[in-house]
């Protein structure tokens, strides 16, 4: 279409590549490496369509949470994507490696919001009172972009790299885990394949749900009651190859179990 905007271009781009379950380069190319508004304006794109669509927001995710890939990114900060109904599955229900293109597993602790967070400045405690709980999960990211090579904006505008998320079934209260010493083990038939704890996510992952709730606030979304947070990898994210079950193992949490099929 002439003169279309180019996030409404961009968006088009990575919405083909997945429905096709065929990557496309990286949109770096065609915007400045650090315009994180016209990423978040492509994501918003898609998240619109989506939405116009019939699909339901369930929650956000945080990504670029450890400092040694925000290293390797160039930048100082975290970032986000949204969470929808039609991505979410229970512990151990089946998901179909289908929808997938070059899917990759993270485990990471989720929380549930029981209020809504509205104040321009979060802390510890608004958040610590605002979760209703916390539960183990395993988030499947995946590129759009070929070969995973993104950068800060590539990511940014494809959803934080977002695809599917698993949660657990043992919801804990924010006052009998410690979110920042839990240990977690990423592991498939017996063999662990990531390992890492929870000060692995910002120092502790409320550092990351306090800067996902000043962020929505200013972007006019506050986070609400309901809401899912995933708060960030707790250690290596792991390549999905094959049809299999992996296995993220959260002290104070107990484990969740993401199941691949054909």
């Amino acid at each position: 279409m002439p003169n279309e905007p180019i996030e409404r271009t961009l968006a088009a781009r990575l919405r083909g590549a997945e429905h096709a379950r065929r990557p496309v380069a990286p949109v770096r190319d065609e915007m400045s490496p650090d315009d994180a508004a016209l990423a978040y304006a492509v994501q918003r794109a898609n998240v619109d369509a989506r939405c116009a669509a019939g699909e339901r927001v369930v929650g956000r995710k945080i990504g670029l949470t450890s400092p040694a890939v925000q290293r390797q990114l160039g930048v100082d900060q975290p970032d986000f994507g949204t969470l929808f109904a039609s991505v979410a599955y229970g512990d151990n229900a089946p998901m179909p490696l289908s929808r997938l293109i070059q899917p990759k597993v993270e485990a990471e602790i989720a929380l549930v919001l029981q209020r809504d967070l509205v104040q321009d400045k979060h802390t510890f405690a608004d958040l610590i009172g605002a979760t209703a709980y916390a539960l183990a999960a395993i988030e499947v990211v995946d590129s759009r972009i070929e070969n995973w090579d993104i950068r800060f904006v590539d990511t940014v505008a494809d959803n934080a790299s977002s695809a599917m998320f698993v949660l657990g079934s043992r919801p804990v209260l924010l006052s009998g885990i410690d979110l920042s010493a839990c240990a977690m083990t990423l592991s498939q038939d017996q063999e662990v394949l990531s390992r890492g704890n929870g000060s692995a996510c910002l120092g502790n992952p409320l550092n990351a749900a306090v800067w996902l709730a000043d962020r929505m606030v200013q972007l006019g979304t506050p986070l609400r009651a309901g809401d899912v947070v995933l708060t960030g990898a707790l250690g290596p994210m792991v390549t999905v190859t094959s049809p299999g079950t992996f296995t993220a193992q959260i002290d104070g949490l107990g484990s969740v179990r993401a199941t691949f099929t054909d």
